[in-house]
Order: C-alpha cells, then sequence, then structure tokens
C-alpha cells in the first residue's frame, strides 16, 4: 500500500490562495453575520484550512451602517473596559460606538470571534469596514458573497 497518498496536506504562506470578497451588511443581524465573516477571515470554509497559518479572504464590508441587532441590544448592551487606574471602568453601548464608527463595532464583535493571538491580530487586518455601498478596493476585483447562503 502507497503511504505516500494518505499525507495530511498542510497550507503556508506560500501556497495559500486568499481571495477578496465583498459582505453587504443590509439588515443583517450583528452577531450572526459576524460569525461567518470570522469563518471567512479564518479560511474555515476552504478545503486547504490550516489552523496555524492565515489561508482565509480579505474581506470588505459595505453598508456597515445599515446594520441590525435583535431586541434592545442597541441600548442595553455594555461592552466594558478599563483605563487601568482606580474606578476607571468605562461602558459604551453598541448604539455609541457606532456613533463613533462603524468600523469601531465590528472590530469590537470580530475581534472577540478570532483566535487571542498574533494570528487572531493578523486576520483582523484583513477586514475592511465602510458605512456606504462604495469602497476603494475595486482593483483587487472582489467577488461579492450572500452570507444567507453560508452555513
Amino acid at each position: 500500500m502507497n503511504t505516500l497518498s494518505y499525507k495530511t496536506i498542510s497550507a503556508n504562506k506560500a501556497t495559500v490562495q486568499k481571495e477578496w470578497v465583498v459582505v453587504d451588511a443590509t439588515d443583517q443581524v450583528l452577531g450572526r453575520m459576524c460569525s461567518k465573516v470570522a469563518k471567512l477571515l479564518r479560511g474555515k470554509y476552504k478545503p486547504s484550512f490550516t489552523p496555524h497559518v492565515d489561508c482565509g479572504d480579505n474581506v470588505i464590508i459595505i453598508n456597515a451602517d445599515k446594520v441590525k441587532m435583535t431586541g434592545n441590544k442597541w441600548t442595553d448592551k455594555v461592552y466594558l473596559r478599563h483605563t487601568g487606574y482606580p474606578g476607571g471602568q468605562r461602558e459604551m453601548t453598541p448604539q455609541r460606538l457606532q456613533a463613533k464608527g462603524s468600523d469601531r463595532l465590528f472590530n469590537k464583535v470580530l475581534k472577540g470571534m478570532l483566535p487571542k493571538n498574533r494570528l487572531g491580530d493578523k486576520l483582523l487586518g484583513n477586514v475592511y469596514i465602510y458605512d456606504g455601498a462604495d469602497h476603494p478596493h475595486q482593483a483587487q476585483t472582489p467577488k461579492t458573497i450572500d452570507l444567507n447562503v453560508l452555513k
């Protein structure tokens, strides 16, 4: 029996096939959408997925200002941070976070869904978030993906 045919193929930086993908956030639920975007960033939808390599796609999110949240999460959900000083705990709602920029809200949500290491930091750099319908990445010829089809 030929044992060479049973070897696992592991992708590396040189052999990985990265693509550019456009995702429309209009009327999408924030958490459900971001979990699928995190899988795209990670490369989990590809057959050559390797856990320790950046094999995911570059994702462009358009219409980020038109995203939805279910229930009263816009005002009731609280994100906590600490300044490092005594009594320095600060809280922020998604509504106030999006008022400062939709990219801040999406980055906060996506960062929690990616690995907490150097790879996760690098993967977060592969997402580009824009409030309007146009983006400056036309030269990369990105393809549009419907997230409702993905599992």
